[in-house]
């Protein structure tokens, strides 16, 4: 019996021992940083399916790059946002958003596992009519805060994917025929382009009638418990999201601001590697 229960103890420990270490290991698979700000301190996990925008915002992070840089874009319900250079010491009323470091980074888009829910750390860009690749700001980001989202809202999103789906292919497939459209142009032929456009649609909806537009259950409830900006989804790129102290957000969206956005009361942060991923 004495053997028996020894036997039973070691199983145990060893299971305990393997548990602890499969979780420590899954720890140490992200990259940590804290934000820290006068209102309190938030955690920050960034993701390692996003590698070009993880390892620029460790190598910013540990040059102290964004240490006493201000949240200069404050939208009470949407976001917080912060990373321009030129908001350390910035004095009062300077218009602040436009700085930067001198190169973008290639969009990194990893939806629907990651998306615009409250705490998604997101990078920054300019519109589509100057970068229509959606290539991020190198140093600014956001940080979401959002509203809660319902269910004829969340419905009304899956439709937008659908429809944006959609026209991605369609242009995709028209630029493959872009010579073809270019002389049936210059020869203003109508009934060819609109043969040619009939058939791209019907190529379209073949390819993707088997493709599914529903939402996962995990983002729905995310979005209607949490909250979030699903219509930021697939233009934005979410490299990260805070996983303590939510309420850091709140506290900094409720400033009171001034034109521009930017807080009436500077809002400075420090950002502090806590941990670097095993990857």
């Amino acid at each position: 019996m004495k053997s028996l229960f020894l036997i039973k103890t070691i199983l145990i420990l060893a299971l305990t021992q393997f548990s602890f270490m499969t979780n420590a290991q899954i720890t140490n698979s992200h990259t940590l940083v804290k934000i820290s700000t006068e209102y309190g301190d938030m955690t920050v996990k960034l993701y390692n399916e996003t590698p070009l925008h993880r390892d620029n915002f460790i190598k910013l992070v540990e040059q102290g790059f964004y240490n006493d840089l201000l949240f200069h874009r404050v939208i009470n319900g949407f976001m917080i946002q912060g990373g321009d250079p030129q908001s350390k010491n910035a004095p009062k009323g300077k218009q602040l958003g436009s700085g930067d470091v001198g190169y973008t980074i290639p969009a990194e888009f990893v939806y629907p596992q990651y998306y615009h829910k409250k705490g998604a750390l997101a990078a920054a860009r300019q519109g589509d009519q100057m970068n229509p690749k959606k290539a991020s700001s190198g140093c600014q980001f956001y940080i979401v805060q959002g509203n809660k989202i319902g269910d004829a809202e969340l419905q009304q999103t899956e439709q937008q994917a659908k429809h944006k789906a959609k026209q991605t292919l369609f242009y995709a497939l028209a630029d493959q025929h872009k010579e073809n459209i270019k002389q049936l142009r210059i020869n203003k032929d109508t009934a060819g382009l609109e043969k040619l456009q009939t058939e791209l649609i019907a190529q379209v909806e073949k390819e993707l009638a088997t493709q599914s537009f529903t939402l996962p259950e995990t983002l729905k409830n995310d979005y209607k418990t949490l909250g979030g900006t699903p219509f930021l989804d697939n233009e934005y790129t979410v490299f990260g999201e805070v996983i303590d102290n939510l309420e850091l957000i709140d506290k900094i969206a409720v400033s009171k601001t001034l034109s521009g956005d930017r807080p009436e009361k500077d809002i400075k942060m420090t950002l502090t590697i806590l941990q670097k991923g095993n990857y």
